[in-house]
């Protein structure tokens, strides 16, 4: 796309419209507003990736892979080898499209304000314990925005997503967040016939994410606490939120897409039964949890890391007239009617990556000058059902939406430095506090 053509005069101004939104002036023709600028000497979308891990750097790889005319600018990352890896990788597929040299690679807790001033997109994939300080100042700059699930870790995180959302909204900059089955085309075929009737009032389902579990970093040598943690971050609730909400958020979503409602109270038991040693810090190993929606209706979902097991990852839900099963994996949703008759099967064997489709759809947009995107506030409603699950299951009580939301149980650290401490500590033998139903307080 050249300078003169009009789809690129449409975007530019587009970009320029969403950065003046709030009292932004125009000087020179560059756009400020809020410390953000954007300048309009061509139609390149300049990105910058803040968390250079293997999700992020994914997620640049799909960016990247988009038809329109994209570059990363800046990067970064609280680790200067994780971002030094990702660079190396990206600049290896793309080229000239990673122009990012070493003044814009920005490393420290600190780093992505620097990165996000300098791009028209940001793509935020650290740890979603950082997600609601990011999105909020993405925003705050003016920046459309993808971001990875989920959004938030504890109810003030929560709302903080919720209240950033609603400015990007009346800012109309677009948000897509990574919770892909939404961009799936199996399930959104699948679903439109679930939301015109197919199955009738759904009344109940279950959603799984049953596997062997993830990586595990071991404790190096030297490392403080807080570097300890923030490496092995998937086993601490203020970076990860245990995997009922870093991973089985996808199946949660599900339950709330199918019933276009949030749960209204949520109960549930989990525990530490395989991974009990002192890398595994302080998270379950699973969790299995009833979400109760106001109509009555009542969807299980049940997640666990255990190594040697039978895998399911996957949505099933019974309605008046039927029942639908949903598998990502094999990109398919079937539907029967009361009988046991299969009446649909989505089954399309070139069914396109979710992944790609959500950045696909996005740089479309954002290079048409379309404000299409605003999946942050769906986005934190899942992510809060799963805390909901976490708080169930740690506790041994029933919680409601409105008091967990309405909590004020920040799990952030009260100061970010390396020489730090986070709020979760080891004993002398290097164990963490393990949530014990029944004593533990969680809200």
């Amino acid at each position: 796309m050249s300078f003169d053509e009009p789809g690129a005069n449409k975007r530019r101004e587009f970009l320029k419209a969403s950065a003046l939104v709030a009292g932004g002036v125009m000087l020179n023709g560059v756009a400020f507003a809020g410390g953000a600028a954007h300048s309009s000497v061509d139609d390149t979308i300049k990105i910058a990736l803040i968390g250079c891990g293997d999700r992020g750097t994914g997620a640049a790889f799909q960016a990247l892979n988009t038809k329109q005319n994209l570059k990363l600018v800046a990067m970064a990352d609280a680790f200067a080898d994780r971002l030094e890896k990702a660079h190396g990788l990206l600049s290896e597929k793309y080229g000239a499209k990673v122009d990012v040299p070493k003044e814009r690679r920005f490393v420290g807790f600190d780093a992505y304000k620097q990165a996000i001033a300098l791009a028209d997109v940001v793509l935020l994939a650290t740890p979603p314990g950082f997600r609601p300080w990011h999105f909020e100042e993405a925003i705050a700059q003016n920046k459309h925005v993808f971001m990875e699930k989920p959004v938030a870790v504890d109810s003030p995180g929560v709302r903080k997503v919720l209240a950033t959302a609603k400015l990007a909204e009346q800012k109309k900059l677009n948000v897509v967040v990574g919770l892909q089955r939404r961009y799936q085309t199996s399930y959104r075929d699948t679903m439109k016939r679930i939301h015109d009737g197919a199955i009738g009032d759904i009344t109940g389902g279950q959603v799984y994410w049953n596997s062997g579990g993830v990586w595990v970093k071991q404790r190096e040598p030297n490392q403080t606490e807080m570097e300890y943690q923030m490496r092995n971050w998937y086993y601490f609730n203020w970076l990860c939120g245990d995997h009922i909400t870093e991973q089985h958020i996808h199946n949660i979503d599900i339950a709330n897409w199918i019933k276009n409602a949030h749960p209204v109270s949520v109960q549930g038991t989990g525990s530490r039964a395989w991974r009990t040693g002192k890398n595994y810090g302080e998270i379950y190993d699973n969790h299995s949890v009833e979400l109760t929606y106001a109509d009555g209706a009542v969807i299980h979902s049940q997640c666990r890391h255990f190594e040697g097991i039978d895998n399911r990852v996957d949505e099933s839900f019974q309605g008046t007239k039927g029942r639908v099963l949903f598998d990502a994996g094999a990109n398919r949703g079937r539907i029967w009617d009361t009988k046991g008759k299969q009446v649909f099967d989505y089954s399309a064997k070139t069914n396109a990556n979710p992944y790609q489709t959500e950045h696909d759809e996005l740089f479309e947009a954002i290079a048409k000058g379309e404000y299409k995107f605003k999946d942050a506030e769906r986005g934190a409603i899942s992510s809060m059902t799963s805390i909901i699950g976490r708080y169930a299951t740690y506790s041994g009580k029933k919680i409601s939406w409105d008091e967990a939301l309405n909590a004020n149980n920040s799990l952030f650290p009260d100061q970010l430095s390396w020489t730090a401490n986070p709020k979760v500590m080891p004993d002398a033998n290097g164990l963490y506090p393990i949530p014990t139903p029944g004593k533990t307080k969680v809200i």
